[in-house]
């Protein structure tokens, strides 16, 4: 359903969530190889959400990306809707042009219920408190 940049982008808000802070920055190259992903494509990824304040960043030395107290209150739905847009909850799962209530893919009505119930998980949780799962959890990212 998620482009596998946006797959990118959520496991790096979520590590940099947990593993970074303004006294902490990472740079793009420790959060690619934390997470096992090519460093350019990750360092557009991370810079696009840099530019949406979804995350922070500094220059020079000591700098890098890192979730400040506002970024930390964004929800997963918002970088989401910044990589893949808005849409991705509406569109066809299936991808077709044409798909409604009225005129139905094969998969439309499970779908629904399916991005639905996503969107309600990812929209009223903010970054933090799915950061603070993973720490509990001790999972890895």
């Amino acid at each position: 359903m998620f482009s596998k940049a946006c797959k990118y982008g959520i496991r790096a808000v979520l590590y940099l969530a947990v593993h970074a802070s303004e006294e902490k920055k990472l740079g793009a190259k420790e959060v690619a190889d934390a997470l096992d992903v090519p460093k350019p494509f990750l360092a557009k990824i991370l810079q696009q959400l840099s530019r949406q304040h979804l995350i922070s960043s500094s220059k020079g030395m000591g700098g890098g990306f890192f979730l400040n107290e506002a970024n930390n209150a964004n929800t997963l739905s918002a970088v989401i809707e910044s990589i893949d847009g808005g849409e991705v909850f509406s569109s066809c799962i299936l991808g077709f042009p044409i798909c409604s209530s009225d005129d139905p893919c094969p998969l439309h009505a499970k779908s629904t219920i399916y991005k639905d119930g996503l969107l309600e998980l990812i929209d009223h949780q903010s970054i933090k408190q799915f950061a603070d799962k993973i720490r509990i959890q001790k999972r890895s990212i």
